[in-house]
């Protein structure tokens, strides 16, 4: 897929302010450090599509782009370590729920984990509640650069060794680099495909 472009349509916090429209949407969503901004930018190619910050937790809203006038990408606030204060962290988790259980032009769920660490509990915990809503989901790993190869091939099996104690098969997952470009073909390209294989509206 080539990304001809790439525009900012709105934020919000309210589900039922989304765009109208049956576009399909994909959202990015992960802990709060997780470089979803960096990614977010390095697969549309644009230096600031997303707002990346040093601070965690500059997402605090719901976040539509639209792609290519055909898709939405959908960047959500991160979970976990965002230094907000309490209220605003149960706000974001109950617009966040809601947006996952009532959008139904949500397609596809991309979970950012950091493949550096050893699986999170929350991130599994966010994963096991998108499983129990019936809600597809595949898992990005990022800051595959950190790493060196035999390191980053030892971490992706632990992670998949603990997510097949709780599901029959691993997740479709993709290995990313926001600084190498790593993984964005393969990102985009099977985002093209589902599109390709949803039926028209």
């Amino acid at each position: 897929m080539q990304i001809k472009s790439a525009e900012f349509v709105m934020s919000n916090s309210d589900v039922a302010k989304c765009p109208k429209d049956r576009l399909p949407e994909y959202a990015f969503i992960g802990r709060s450090n997780v470089g979803k901004s960096s990614l977010i930018n390095m697969l549309m190619q644009r230096k600031s599509l997303a707002k990346t910050s040093g601070r965690p937790g500059k997402t605090q809203l719901i976040n539509h782009f639209i792609i290519n006038k055909q898709w939405y990408l959908v960047d959500l606030p991160g979970y976990g370590y965002a230094r907000v204060s309490k209220k605003a962290k149960k706000t974001f988790q109950k617009f966040i729920t809601q947006y996952f259980e009532k959008r139904q032009q949500l397609v596809l769920a991309f979970v950012l984990v950091d493949c550096r660490h050893e699986p999170q509990p929350i991130d599994l915990e966010f994963m096991q509640y998108l499983g129990e809503n019936q809600i597809p989901f595949s898992i990005v790993f990022t800051k595959a650069d950190k790493l060196k190869p035999k390191a980053l091939e030892r971490n992706i099996k632990a992670y998949e060794q603990k997510m097949l104690e709780s599901w029959e098969i691993m997740p479709p997952y993709f290995i990313t680099s926001s600084s190498s470009a790593m993984g964005r073909d393969e990102l985009l390209q099977y985002i093209d495909q589902i599109n390709t294989d949803l039926p028209s509206i």
